[in-house]
C-alpha cells in the first residue's frame, strides 16, 4: 500500500531525513516511534508532499506521489491529522466537516463519522474554537473520514487531550482500523501505541531502525531503553 524507499529530506543545511525505508500494508496499523527530533513528523510531511524530498521515492499503491501536488495526495486516499490538529477555529463543526469534498454534503457518510463521534453531532452548529482538546482532535479525524481515506496519518493523536478522553480516541481509531482503514501514527505516549497499534517502527537520527511487532519489542527492553528512552524494568 505504502512504500518509503531511501527517502532524504534537507531542511537549510540540516539534513532530516536520511534514508528511510518503510512499508505499510492493506489493513496495517503501525506506530512510528522515536525520541524528539529523529524525524518522524518530517517523515509524515515527505509523505503528505509537505516536506520536500531531495531523495528517494514513495509510493502509494504504486503511484509515485512526486506526480502530485500536496493538495491533490488526499484525493488519493490518504488522510492527514497534523501536530497541533488543523481545524478552522473559526468555522462550525459542519463547516470544519465539509471542507474539502468535492460536491454537496454526503449524508450517509456524515452518519458514519457521527457513529464514530456522537459528541460531533451534538456540537453541529458550534465554532471549532469552542470545542475541547479532545473535541478537535476528534473533528480533526472526522474531518479526514469524510475524505473516505484508505490510509490515515496522525501525528500525535493523544497529546494535550485529558485522559478521560484519550481511552476514547484510541478506541475510536480502533474501531476505524478494523472498518478497513490502514493507519500510520506517530505517539509520544508508547503505552499507548503498543495498545493501539500491532506494528511498530522505530527511528533514530532521521532513519528507521527497528520495524517489528508490538509484541516483540515488549519483549526486548533493551532497545526500548536505547530508542525510546525508557526504564528497562
Amino acid at each position: 500500500m505504502l512504500s518509503l524507499d531511501d527517502v532524504h529530506v534537507h531542511i537549510g543545511k540540516l539534513h532530516i531525513l536520511q534514508g528511510v525505508n518503510l512499508k505499510l500494508s492493506i489493513g496495517d496499523c503501525a506506530a512510528l516511534l522515536g525520541r524528539n527530533g529523529v524525524g518522524k513528523t518530517t517523515t509524515l510531511r515527505a509523505i503528505m508532499g509537505l516536506s520536500r524530498r531531495s531523495a528517494g521515492r514513495i509510493e502509494f499503491d504504486g503511484f509515485d506521489l512526486a506526480r502530485c501536488e500536496p493538495h491533490d495526495i488526499p484525493r488519493r486516499g490518504l488522510g492527514y491529522v497534523p501536530q497541533g490538529r488543523g481545524i478552522f477555529p473559526n468555522l462550525t463543526v459542519l463547516e470544519n466537516l465539509c471542507i474539502g469534498l468535492p460536491g454537496r454534503r454526503d449524508p450517509e457518510r456524515e452518519e458514519y463519522v457521527f457513529g464514530c463521534f456522537p459528541r460531533l453531532k451534538e456540537r453541529l452548529r458550534q465554532s471549532g474554537n469552542t470545542l475541547s482538546g479532545g473535541e478537535q482532535q476528534m473533528l480533526a479525524i472526522a474531518r479526514c473520514l469524510m475524505m473516505r481515506p484508505r490510509l490515515l496519518i496522525l501525528d500525535e493523536p493523544t497529546e494535550g487531550i485529558m485522559p478521560r478522553l484519550v481511552s476514547q480516541i484510541r478506541q475510536e481509531i480502533h474501531r476505524i482500523n478494523q472498518s478497513g482503514v490502514s493507519v500510520l501514527l506517530v505517539e509520544q505516549n508508547v503505552e499507548t501505541a503498543l495498545k493501539l497499534c500491532p506494528r511498530v517502527f522505530l527511528m533514530e537520527k532521521g532513519t528507521v531502525v527497528y520495524d517489528g511487532t508490538a509484541q516483540e519489542l515488549k519483549s526486548q527492553p533493551e532497545i526500548v531503553h536505547r530508542y525510546l528512552g525508557l526504564s528497562k524494568q
